[in-house]
């Protein structure tokens, strides 16, 4: 009965705990439920709301969405979406939103089931629809029945994300709302629009025939072909309502029919040949120009995983349809991506290609204008002159044979120590002079747009506009703006978007003219494109008077000639300025003087500025505080030619290029080298420092006299060192100079390198025979003479190293991750393109989102086969978990897709590097092999255990603990991950526990060290041998130590040992902050505590906290036995721990000589102080004194005071005066008045003579006390 009433009762607390009210969530659960407060995240969510996507998802509906949660990102996001449909459905995805970081936060999407499938999308930046049902919104098509969708972030800052619907075999964007959806005639499932009248396209959403095309004056619409306007020949326009010519500019999309070869390109380069636009290259940044029937392509990526960039020059015929590979005569050029080029002729009929700036992974952004002469085939680095500009990527130039003049504009540049973006600058280039002039900026940096000239205007379009590094301003990646530069007024014009009915922004994109008609051709918004824009201009002979020629515009610039309007064109550079019909500005221009910090700039450019001596710019309106004297005497157009030019150099090497300058790494900056950076008496020539010495000495003591200073002879290598020989020795001195006769005919330097490497010369007549060694001769003609060695020479020249400091290696010379991040500032690794690449040049190495993950640091393995579990294996996007037959959670990770693992295919020409193929037997199912690609398996025992419930390991064997047996049990160590075994640790009994990882023991006694516990801490006076026995402390007698275990490295201690030898009675105390067990032994032989029996126990206690104990001569004989040593274990104490030990001795009979000495020697010592004691009262109390009697003297001084007349004798004829009553000569009151102390003045009895006696005074001062009224009444 009391077993029942037990269960009754446990059941209804049971049952009122499982209908108790379970505790609510604070916040909402996005994508998990709530239990007892706490967010449990559905798979793939993370984040304390489950509002973050972190995993690998998998839908299989008809239609849906996805979203990376319902708040901004979170920072290092990898999150993978796998849509499955059926073989060869048509799967739509449609972004609605779409907001990440640009250029660093990517969502790659697939046509297939993995990142092996064909990419067809890579988006980035904002999307952001410009209507509810805007066209512009873009929509991405898989054919393969799947569609993989991968996203990673970085950890800059993150934004709201997206929101992406798809669905399958639906009709493209709804038909636009222009048609309806109809079932086409297969099995496949697959539908169709069918359109409404004039709308046209697979979504009904290109319209044709707008207003019937002016039907029947202007055009008639061509409904049984392409469904288009065919417009007469006066008439033009996407609906013929435009005159030829027109006073209005308009767009159009050609309709193009792409052949089956032809594809989405980006960073190619677009030509036009007898009506034919040429494309050439493609995402590889490789740039080409034309001459004649001849396409010249120099520099770029070439198409291998470490994607090096080349210095090949390649030349294709068209005529002969054939590629030529050019091998120009030494030295080569810079091997530059991002540059441009044009082919232009000289002054002097050469015809060269101009290639500009650019991006080197070695040197960093140029600044250079390379040319390379057709003539002789060969490079060479262009120096020009005019204003300072800084090199850069993607920039746009277009080239005006008319003025002989090349516009540069934008780019991705180094702005400065260590920070780099987007620029708005224009720059001039004229290929004659070869003279740099700055013009007007554009107001809106970009880089990787186009440019064409049309009509004396730039016309500038698209581009990529993202400037922002830490928060969003709203800047696109893909960009339709469309901009226009006036080169008579140095004036840009922002001009109207394209007005088209879908989507057109881009970068990367080309742009030709032909027939006076810009064409836009393929680029990147996602997808690589492939389409035609064509944009056609105001016609200037169209405007019929004056006046509407020169208002003419925007983005066309006409002039009236000879009653026609004609498109203006400058014939000259020096047209090239601000024309006399422009608008004169009313900006002031002084703002935009002070940013030029050279003469060069200030004087070279469209503002107007002036170089004042205090080294500013000002507007030429201003008035400097002295004007430079040199621009005086010199016009500013031609000043450069004597101005010392500084550029910008943005890493070390191109830094070290400069032999003045140095890198400073900390500073990321070039810096010009100190004057004395040889010190005192060398000069600095070249990359080596020179002295000239005047002493008249022989070859061999000339030699010797260099080694001391650290040098040797100098070897005049180069022209730097013949010219500095030349100029600095005085004309009266003929240096040794260290070129030596090695044998009968050859002659080389010092060095070893051959003569030949000089541009000095024998005089006529030698070498001769007369010696071995040579000096340079100055008396007439300067050359070289032979000597004997042991003849004398006026003046000897030495050198030595310049101890500049060494660059780095090149981000991109580094091959490995490790290496790479071995500097995490300066490069980033690629793991998906295994490249290396400068920190600052990240986003111009990987455009269009090439690089699916970077890092910095912690370099994890490099391929799949390298991670070891499969969480981790799931998180690489290209990776696949294999499990085996056990499902014990042990398995390989590889290459894969969702229907299995891949393998490389044979290596093939094509476009793409590695091409995988399917190979299912790689983890084949028949053999009972498990393939998981979107979630791992629920067992996860690392094939340690079973599990029950399908995801609790039941229990782990192997030595292994852990939820899922992934650590190895206390005392043993290894890597129990997948399989991996535990070994026992090897600690020779002095720890139980050691890394789980490493293996290195926890020694639990202190003073026992070592991976093994196999030393002792000698150098801290710890003795022993722990191989054997233990570790001791050795004490000192008569001294307290104080132990404090109280370190976190300190925590594993549970034991320490002491010992100690004395010489007599010992007494022994020990206490500490917690209980420990205590056991002392003794023992006189030297092997104690590595035998066993050698030592004899004492005491044995346990968990006290003190003791104290004394060992006796006695007990034991120390006289007899000089070796006696006391050992005292502490052992079984907690961290943390404080301990006092001390060991003192004493003698039962006290040393008499000792004792008398103690005490006289503490009598003197007490004498003496108190001596010094007294004297000090005696020196204090004296001075006391002298200070009080001082006061009493100064007191009595501030007495009153005053005189008074005294009558000593009186004659007779003066009686009347001894009538008179006598009166005291002072009176001095009490308190109250009623009484006083009288003085007066008295004689003292005299001779009968009055005069008193030797030595005695006549008179004295009497004081008397009397009543105050008595001394009134007399008075």
């Amino acid at each position: 009965a009391l077993s029942h009433t037990l269960c009754v009762a446990l059941c209804l607390v049971l049952r009122s705990e499982a209908t108790s009210p379970a505790k609510s969530c604070d916040k909402s659960c996005f994508s998990g439920t709530c239990t007892n407060g706490t967010c449990e995240c559905d798979y793939g969510w993370v984040g304390d709301q489950c509002q973050h996507c972190q995993g690998r998802f998998k839908l299989t509906d008809l239609s849906g969405s996805l979203t990376d949660g319902p708040v901004n990102y979170k920072y290092k996001t990898k999150c993978t979406w796998l849509i499955e449909g059926y073989p060869n459905a048509v799967l739509r995805l449609r972004f609605s939103h779409f907001a990440t970081e640009c250029s660093w936060d990517h969502m790659y999407v697939y046509d297939g089931d993995s990142i092996y499938s064909p990419l067809i999308a890579v988006f980035s930046g904002l999307i952001v629809p410009e209507s509810r049902r805007n066209e512009t919104v873009p929509e991405v098509v898989t054919s393969s029945g799947y569609a993989l969708l991968h996203f990673f972030s970085d950890a800059a800052y993150n934004l709201t994300g997206f929101n992406i619907a798809y669905s399958i075999n639906s009709c493209p964007n709804n038909c636009s709302g222009h048609g309806r959806c109809s079932p086409a005639n297969s099995a496949s499932g697959r539908v169709y629009c069918e359109c409404d009248d004039y709308w046209k396209g697979e979504a009904c959403n290109i319209p044709y025939c707008k207003n019937n095309c002016g039907s029947p004056d202007h055009g008639y619409c061509d409904l049984t072909g392409e469904k288009l306007c065919v417009c007469n020949d006066s008439w033009q326009g996407p609906d013929c309502s435009l005159s030829v010519p027109s006073t209005e500019a308009f767009w159009v999309l050609p309709s193009v029919k792409p052949s089956a070869q032809s594809s989405g390109r980006a960073s190619h380069q677009a030509l036009v040949h007898s009506g034919l636009m040429w494309v050439v290259g493609g995402k590889l940044h490789r740039l080409s120009s034309l001459l004649k029937d001849d396409i010249f392509m120099f520099g770029g990526k070439l198409e291998v995983t470490s994607a090096n960039v080349t210095d090949e020059l390649w030349v294709f015929n068209i005529p002969g349809r054939a590629w030529s590979l050019q091998k120009p005569s030494l030295p080569p050029p810079y091997a530059v991506e991002g540059h441009t080029s044009h082919v232009v002729e000289l002054p002097g009929g050469d015809l060269v290609m101009l290639t500009f700036f650019g991006y080197s992974p070695i040197y960093s952004y140029i600044n250079k204008v390379q040319e390379y002469n057709i003539r002789t085939n060969s490079w060479q680095v262009v120096s020009p002159g005019g204003a300072v500009v800084q090199g850069g990527y993607g920039h746009s130039s277009v080239y005006d044979e008319a003025s002989g003049c090349v516009f540069v504009h934008g780019g991705y540049k180094a702005l400065g120590s260590n920070k780099y973006g987007l620029v708005d600058h224009m720059y001039r280039y004229h290929v004659h002079t070869k003279t740099w002039w700055i013009l007007a900026e554009s107001g809106s940096a970009r880089y990787l747009h186009s440019a064409a000239l049309l009509s004396g205007t730039v016309l500038v379009f698209g581009g990529n506009t993202h400037n922002d590094t830490s928060q969003s301003n709203g800047a696109k990646c893909f960009s339709a703006d469309f901009l226009a530069y006036d080169i008579a007024c140095d004036k840009w014009t922002v001009l109207p978007r394209p007005g088209l009915h879908r989507d057109i922004n881009r970068f990367g994109h080309s742009a030709v003219v032909s027939n006076g008609s810009m064409y836009i051709y393929g680029g990147f918004s996602g997808p690589l494109l492939n389409d035609v824009l064509a944009y056609t201009p105001p016609s200037c002979p169209a405007f019929s008077n004056p006046i509407a020629c020169a208002a003419a515009g925007p983005g066309v610039r006409c002039h009236w000639v000879n009653g026609r309007c004609l498109a203006w064109e400058p014939r000259s550079s020096e047209q090239v300025v601000p024309a006399a019909f422009c608008i004169k500005s009313t900006d002031n221009s002084e703002e935009r003087c002070f940013r030029f910090s050279d003469c060069a700039s200030c004087t070279a450019n469209t503002e107007g500025c002036q170089w004042c001596e205090d080294r500013k710019c000002i507007s030429a309106s201003s008035n400097c505080t002295v004007v430079s004297r040199f621009l005086k005497s010199n016009p500013p157009t031609y000043m450069w030619r004597f101005v010392i030019r500084d550029y910008v150099k943005t890493n070390c090497r191109s830094c070290s290029l400069n032999s003045n300058c140095q890198w400073e790494p900390q500073q990321q900056e070039c810096q010009a080298m100190p004057g004395q950076l040889c010190g005192e008496g060398w000069h600095h020539v070249g990359e080596a420092c020179l002295r000239i010495n005047s002493s008249r000495e022989s070859y061999d003591n000339t030699q010797h006299y260099c080694k001391n200073l650290g040098g040797n002879i100098a070897s005049l290598l180069t022209d730097k060192r013949v010219n500095f020989s030349a100029l600095l020795s005085p004309q009266t001195l003929s240096p040794w100079v260290g070129l030596r006769k090695i044998n009968v005919s050859y002659w080389a330097w010092e060095d070893m390198s051959p003569f030949t490497n000089t541009s000095l010369r024998w005089l006529p007549g030698e070498p001769s025979d007369s010696g071995f060694c040579a000096y340079l001769e100055r008396a007439q003609v300067a050359g070289l003479k032979a000597n004997p060695c042991t003849s004398t020479t006026d003046g000897l020249i030495c050198p030595k190293s310049l101890s500049a400091r060494p660059c780095k290696t090149p981000c991109s010379l580094r091959t490995s991750c490790a290496n790479c991040t071995s500097q995490p500032t300066e490069c980033m690794w690629c793991s998906s393109t295994q490249r290396c690449v400068d920190s600052s040049a990240y986003v111009i190495s990987f455009p269009y989102g090439q690089c699916l993950e970077w890092q910095t640091q912690d370099c994890t393995a490099q391929n799949c086969s390298g991670l070891r579990t499969c969480a981790e294996c799931l998180e690489r996007a290209e990776c696949g978990w294999c499990g085996d037959p056990t499902n014990t959670g042990k398995g390989v990770c590889m290459e894969g897709s969702y229907r299995g693992p891949m393998k490389t295919a044979a290596a093939r020409v094509g476009p793409r590097v590695r091409d995988m193929v399917l190979d299912q037997s790689l983890c084949s199912s028949d053999r009972g092999y498990n393939w998981a690609f979107i979630q791992c398996p629920a067992c996860q025992c690392n094939g340690h255990s079973r599990c029950v419930n399908s995801s609790v390991c039941e229990h782990c064997g192997n030595l292994t603990s852990g939820t899922h047996c992934q650590s190895c049990m206390p005392g043993y160590y290894g890597d129990p991950i997948n399989g991996g075994k535990c070994n026992a640790c090897k600690c020779n009994n002095h720890a139980n526990v050691c890394h789980v990882n490493s293996g290195k023991c926890y020694c639990t006694t202190k003073g026992i060290k070592g991976d093994h516990c196999q030393l002792c801490d000698s150098e801290n006076r710890y003795l022993g041998n722990p191989l054997r026995g233990t570790c001791y402390y050795n004490l000192l007698i008569d001294y307290q130590f104080t132990f404090s275990l109280l370190q976190e490295d300190d925590r594993h201690y549970t034991a320490i040992n002491f010992m100690a030898t004395p010489e007599q009675n010992l007494d022994m105390s020990i206490n500490a902050s917690n209980n420990f067990n205590l056991n002392i032994t003794w023992s006189f032989s030297s092997t104690a505590g590595t035998i066993s029996g050698e030592e004899m126990p004492i005491i044995a206690r346990t968990n006290i906290k003190e003791h104290r104990d004394s060992f006796s001569c006695e007990k034991f004989n120390f006289r007899l036995h000089h070796n006696i040593t006391f050992y005292v274990y502490v052992t079984n104490f907690s961290w943390p721990i404080k301990i006092q030990i001390a060991f003192s001795q004493h003698n039962n009979i006290m040393d008499l000589v000792q004792f008398f000495v103690t005490f006289f020697s503490c009598f003197l010592s007490l004498l003496l102080v108190a001596a010094v004691v007294w004297k000090v009262k005696q020196t204090c109390w004296a001075s006391r004194r002298r200070e009080q009697l001082m006061r009493e003297r100064q007191q009595m001084a501030s007495r009153p005071f005053a005189s008074v007349a005294v009558a000593l004798d009186a004659g007779s004829d003066r009686e009347e005066l001894l009538q008179a009553v006598p009166k005291p000569i002072a009176m001095e009151p009490c308190w109250g008045s009623r009484a006083g102390v009288l003085t007066v003045l008295l004689y003292l009895p005299r001779v009968p003579s009055g005069i008193p006696p030797p030595g005695q005074s006549g008179m004295v001062l009497s004081h008397t006390h009397t009543h105050t009224r008595h001394y009134m009444l007399l008075w």
